[in-house]
């Protein structure tokens, strides 16, 4: 647990000055900021009302080259934590890596074109154009919305088949499952509102229909001033972890080849009144060199495939627009 970051959020909350905040995965690095100070080399807009785009894959053809892992070092990751969750240490585990990628884009061109519920530009350091909420609180509840499970919409009765796959359904319920648990741990009268319903996203040229749930929790009136003990506690976001949390996050440290850094971080805003988070995913960073690098992962469960595995790796690495 970070104290600086814990008791700057909180002093911020206290006083219900409205504050943007940025913080990575492992929280070791953070950027909290009153909104009337923030920088004009960082963008964001929060829009969920705009559908979240998925990869348009004649766009990918001319405008993104890709550098993935090679599936050899993908697959010795996958094998080990196959061998944990075989073990019992770990029954679900978000496995991510980075591709280095080229694009005529800058990221300021990408963040402009890009179509995304959260977006946000960090100086010239990344982009992100995430889909997925982390938590949001408004009137002393806290609410979180696992997103687990997407299929496309054309497939013949795609709504039955994506909600009966047997790996599908154990992926989301292991992940509502965790955040339940950690929602418990901030606040009271935890509650599944809604288990595994559909939403549709606009994929370009497609629809694809995607799961998620809804799960809520009641707060403290007093939660303005505890809004750092609330995230700190909480993070970082169990979607992009695994489950147990702890030991799940050791053995991805382990494994995975490179730093997360702000990737499967959370970013948001609080506005004096209501707080609104989202997980730093579908993201894009540039190194000091200048090279573009995509990180992007997914859940491995016992029943996961790695060539199937490895595929949505390189899938989800895409330009949302």
């Amino acid at each position: 647990m970070n104290k600086d970051l814990q008791n700057i959020l909180n002093k911020y909350g206290s006083s219900r000055e409205p504050f943007f905040f940025l913080i990575s995965y492992d929280l070791s690095q953070f950027y909290v900021k009153p909104l009337k100070e923030l920088s004009s080399e960082i963008k964001y807009e929060i829009n969920e009302k705009v559908s979240s785009k998925l990869a348009n894959e004649n766009l990918e053809k001319k405008e993104l080259k890709k550098y993935p892992i090679s599936f050899k070092a993908y697959k010795k990751s996958f094998d080990i934590l196959q061998e944990h969750i075989k073990n019992g240490n770990s029954y679900i585990l978000n496995l991510t890596a980075k591709t280095k990628i080229e694009t005529k884009f800058t990221l300021d061109e990408i963040y402009e074109k890009a179509n995304a519920k959260y977006k946000l530009k960090f100086f010239d350091k990344f982009v992100c154009f995430s889909p997925e909420k982390f938590v949001e609180i408004k009137k002393n509840k806290i609410m979180t919305f696992p997103m687990k499970g997407t299929i496309d919409s054309k497939i013949e009765n795609a709504s039955a088949k994506i909600l009966g796959n047997i790996k599908e359904m154990a992926e989301h319920t292991m992940v509502v499952d965790l955040l339940r648990n950690d929602l418990g741990i901030v606040s009271n009268k935890i509650k599944v509102d809604k288990f595994r319903y559909i939403d549709k996203i606009n994929a370009g040229n497609k629809k694809l229909l995607q799961v998620s749930s809804k799960i809520t929790g009641h707060l403290n009136e007093d939660w303005h001033s505890k809004i750092g003990d609330i995230l700190t506690s909480i993070l970082p976001a169990g979607s992009i972890t695994g489950t147990p949390k702890k030991k799940t996050i050791e053995i991805l440290k382990e494994n995975e080849t490179y730093d997360r850094d702000f990737y499967t971080g959370i970013f948001g805003v609080y506005d004096g009144k209501s707080l609104n988070s989202c997980v730093l995913i579908r993201f894009i960073e540039k190194d000091k060199e200048g090279k573009l690098y995509y990180k992007s992962g997914g859940g491995i469960t016992c029943d996961s495939n790695v060539e199937d595995e490895y595929k949505e790796l390189i899938d989800k690495v895409y330009l949302p627009f």
